[in-house]
């Protein structure tokens, strides 16, 4: 019997099929679930990951040495050695000091051991040698050589990693290192794949007249395993409706999504488009201008998704990834995937070590002139650094340095390489990693390198970023940020935030005190120790502003955020410093409150209406937004309208 071939004719371009289809699936990213960390590699992150503690979790040696304080070895030389006491206790790794270093003595120290209080550098053992109970030193260190200083890398509080984020071995590590066992991760979608037609045979099977290998059913369970999900094998079921009834049944029962291959063009022996027809909304599309894969299916089964694919092995491998691998993403909580390669210029001079091939990690930015490759130097010891690069260039050996402007090939680092959406550069507050967030399920992407005030301005003037946080105070007008906005670039008010002089609670120098009488009480006694900040920053500008003049303890000692001086603070490492309130609270640190500061933005002005950095100045205006700032202790003027 002959029967009558039916024809497409609702055939509809790539755009209206994949916007009918998404319009009546209404998809939702699918729900979390717990999993050890040992099982979380290759997964997507639910939710955003706090660091509960600091890493490191103490001031620790980078070197095998002696524990000092700085200013006894100024001057040191071969012929010239200072001379110290060594301390009687020796630190290990695991074991907490019971000695001050005093001036004039020294503690051994090993690689890893906690840095003793009173000291403030260490002297590699390289560098010293030991005559009886005299350390000789003969080469002199600064303050804070060869120390990481607690928080540095993490601080407590600190957003790692936001939801979305592909766990590979740099993320497990960062979670490894703050003490994550249970990892919150999307559910991972199970796609049931169902082979159809009485000629499809499986492989290993005798291969009978008439009949083809499946070779469909493997190529979309791999697609599938790279797309992050997890295939169902559903088999093979021939021409006989009421088999493939039963077999679609129990494969939307058994998965998230459900692909067929072959049945879908509208041949006499092609059942699956059939079957499809009876579910409710059923076929959504069938028939795309594609070549390959016009005679595609698109429909659903309730709200789960059901895709009939081409049977021919090309049109089906293009099909799929054309319709169905978005789907599969965005149900995973997976984004789109980047290239792999791309080439870049270095914004300023990098010197390398001749010698040793350095294969230097660098996050990228879009200039004027296109790709910057900032090199991330966080140092051999950081595990943000890893998570933070978008790639490497390699450095040869022979190679001193690479050149300001010079063209580098930056190498991909499991995520690709093309620039986010918003390049942050400059200060770094958490007021900003709220608005990232927010502004990160919006859709927008967002990079962010905290190199200070400062250092913001100067990617502004170069046109590195699309924003940079400042906070500097200018001395002759008394004016924030404003006295120090470069020609071409326009100032986005953002919020106020106040700063403070913090301390552990108790402390009898601080406690009932003004600010002046404290800072006074502070310089007095020469067993105060300042945490300070690092130049460039606004809040070591304020610092010097408040101490006119005098040097306390711990003065050359640089912390390089908030976070870093609070955790000093905690520790016993210093006695006080200067950092917002905020982290004050978070810290559980005693505050005397100094003066508010304000904390804008500069934003280029050929980069003002980029769509993310208009999403970004919406974000100011918007009234839940603004309640969100102010609950996480930023301060908003009503009036301001940016």
């Amino acid at each position: 019997m002959v029967h009558e071939q039916e024809q497409f004719l609702d055939v509809v371009d790539r755009d209206t099929a994949e916007r009918r289809w998404w319009s009546a699936l209404r998809p939702e990213i699918l729900a979390a679930e717990e999993v050890p960390l040992a099982s979380a590699l290759g997964r997507v992150l639910a939710r955003d990951v706090l660091a509960t503690v600091d890493v490191p979790p103490f001031d620790r040696s980078n070197v095998d040495g002696f524990a000092v304080q700085a200013q006894d070895t100024f001057g040191a030389a071969e012929e010239t050695p200072r001379d110290l006491r060594i301390n009687s206790e020796e630190l290990t790794t695991g074991r907490m000091p019971g000695q001050t270093v005093e001036p004039g003595s020294a503690t051994s120290i090993a690689t890893g051991g906690v840095v003793p209080r009173g000291a403030d550098a260490v002297v590699m053992v390289e560098h010293a040698f030991v005559d009886g109970k005299t350390l000789r030193v003969v080469r002199p260190v600064a303050p804070g050589a060869h120390i990481t200083f607690a928080g540095t890398d993490i601080a407590r509080g600190e957003r790692i990693l936001r939801r979305g984020t592909i766990l590979t071995a740099r993320e497990t590590g960062i979670l490894a290192a703050i003490g994550v066992g249970d990892v919150s991760v999307v559910q991972q979608p199970r796609v049931g794949i169902l082979s159809t037609g009485d000629e499809i045979v499986a492989p290993g099977e005798p291969l009978r007249p008439a009949a083809i290998y499946d070779a469909n059913s493997t190529m979309i369970a791999d697609a599938v395993r790279e797309l992050g999900a997890q295939p169902i094998p559903l088999g093979i079921v021939g021409d006989v409706e009421d088999e493939l009834e039963t077999a679609i049944a129990e494969g939307l029962a058994a998965s998230d999504l459900l692909l067929l291959s072959g049945g879908t063009s509208k041949g006499a022996g092609d059942l699956s488009y059939r079957v499809l027809a009876r579910r409710d909304p059923g076929i959504i599309v069938h028939g795309v201008a594609l070549k390959p894969g016009k005679p595609i299916c698109l429909g659903a089964a309730g709200r789960k998704p059901v895709v009939i694919l081409p049977g021919f092995p090309t049109s089906a491998i293009f099909t799929l990834h054309e319709f169905v691998a978005p789907l599969i993403r965005f149900l995973g909580g997976r984004r789109v995937e980047k290239p792999e390669t791309t080439t870049a210029r270095m914004p300023f001079r990098y010197n390398s070590e001749i010698g040793r091939t350095e294969y230097l990690l660098v996050n990228l930015v879009q200039g004027p002139d296109g790709l910057s490759a900032y090199p991330l130097g966080k140092g051999s010891g950081s595990v943000t650094t890893f998570s933070q690069a978008d790639g490497f260039l390699t450095i040869p050996r022979s190679q001193e340095f690479v050149e300001a402007g010079e063209t580098v090939s930056v190498v991909a680092m499991g995520r690709g390489l093309s620039p986010a959406d918003l390049v942050v550069i400059g200060s770094h507050c958490t007021g900003i990693d709220l608005l990232l967030g927010i502004l990160n399920d919006r859709g927008f992407t967002s990079k962010t390198i905290w190199v200070g005030s400062q250092g913001g301005l100067a990617a502004v003037a170069r046109g590195e970023c699309d924003l940079a946080g400042i906070h500097l105070l200018d001395a002759e007008t008394n004016q924030y940020n404003r006295p120090f906005l470069p020609a071409g670039a326009t100032l986005l008010p953002g919020y106020g935030r106040m700063q403070g002089i913090a301390y552990r609670r108790g402390d009898g120098r601080f406690e009932g005190r003004s600010v002046t009488e404290a800072v006074d009480a502070a310089c007095r006694g020469g067993d105060c120790h300042l945490v300070n900040r690092n130049r460039g920053s606004g809040t070591r500008i304020l610092i010097d502003r408040l101490l006119a003049g005098r040097r306390p303890p711990g003065y050359a000692v640089e912390a390089r955020s908030h976070n870093a001086v609070a955790a000093a603070l905690q520790q016993g490492r210093a006695d006080w410093g200067v950092l917002i309130a905020p982290v004050a609270a978070a810290y559980e640190l005693a505050f005397l409150p100094l003066s508010e500061e304000r904390f804008d933005f500069v934003i280029p002005d050929h980069r003002w209406d980029r769509p993310a950095v208009a999403a970004f100045r919406e974000l100011l205006t918007t009234p839940e937004v603004r309640g969100r700032l102010a609950r996480a202790g930023f301060h908003l003027d009503p009036e301001t309208t940016p």
